[in-house]
């Protein structure tokens, strides 16, 4: 069997549905925009993303996945026109205030999700997607991102073999399986045609600040909704089990970089 005759986007998808990730609705995401909007100034992961990207000779960028601005407010000066695109009217609302209180008159909020149709969404030189791509078909999802790019298309995806989380939603029975490794979107990549650049990021576990079981139990629940008995007892069992290391172990993200408009035909 050769490289090319494994349809790695149609494993790519029956693993994220074995691994039962339900995407947010937009109404998780308006709720959570506060404690993002709070965090916007204050994080590793986004200075090294920031420091990764090719803005010569680039005039603008589209956030796909923008959240409060993460990416897009903090390289809005360098640019002559930013646009943040999410499907969380909360977010946003958080992407405007903070456009505002930067002095930042040339970004623009779009409320638009993946599965819509971008006819409307703004090409752009350079597109990003940070932390924005566990969706069940990845393959549209990259395909939506290139075409909307002049120049230069910045993804990032995790890099530890699952998604942030997936080992306590396995614990407490709400998983069968990891989602994909992200080796999985180089083949995707590589089957379009497309040769990405690889490079690694890294980023605080969501729960290492946990103090005790009290406190981790809390921020699961506020991630994943109510817990019933029988999920708080696995939770429990997880976390006296699971070593304190382990849970403080940074998140590591693979950034993957291509440019733009050279896939193969499909």
């Amino acid at each position: 069997m050769n490289l090319s005759d494994i349809d790695f986007a149609e494993l790519y998808r029956r693993q994220m549905l074995r691994a039962h990730r339900q995407e947010k609705t937009p109404e998780y995401w308006d709720g959570r925009a506060p404690a993002m909007s709070q965090r916007l100034s204050d994080s590793q992961y986004v200075r090294q993303f920031v420091a990764a990207l090719d803005l010569e000779g680039c005039a603008t960028l589209l956030d796909v996945g923008c959240g409060p601005g993460t990416i897009a407010l903090t390289v809005a000066p360098r640019l002559e026109h930013v646009y943040g695109l999410d499907y969380s009217p909360g977010m946003l609302a958080a992407f405007t205030e903070e456009a505002h209180a930067r002095g930042l008159t040339a970004a623009t909020p779009i409320l638009c999700a993946w599965e819509d149709d971008w006819a409307d969404v703004p090409t752009c030189d350079v597109v990003v997607a940070s932390r924005s791509t566990a969706v069940t078909d990845l393959e549209a999802a990259i395909l939506k991102l290139d075409s909307k790019a002049r120049k230069r298309v910045y993804m990032s995806y995790p890099a530890d073999g699952k998604l942030p989380g997936d080992d306590v939603r396995r614990a407490i029975g709400r998983a069968d399986a990891f989602a994909p490794d992200y080796l999985w979107v180089v083949g995707i990549l590589h089957h379009l045609g497309l040769h990405p650049t690889l490079g690694y990021l890294t980023t605080e576990n969501r729960f290492s600040r946990c103090v005790d079981l009290a406190d981790f139990r809390s921020k699961v629940t506020e991630w994943l909704g109510g817990l019933s008995e029988e999920e708080a007892g696995r939770l429990e069992t997880f976390f006296r089990e699971t070593g304190e290391g382990d849970r403080q172990k940074p998140t590591r993200w693979a950034l993957f970089s291509w440019e733009a408009g050279k896939k193969v035909a499909r």
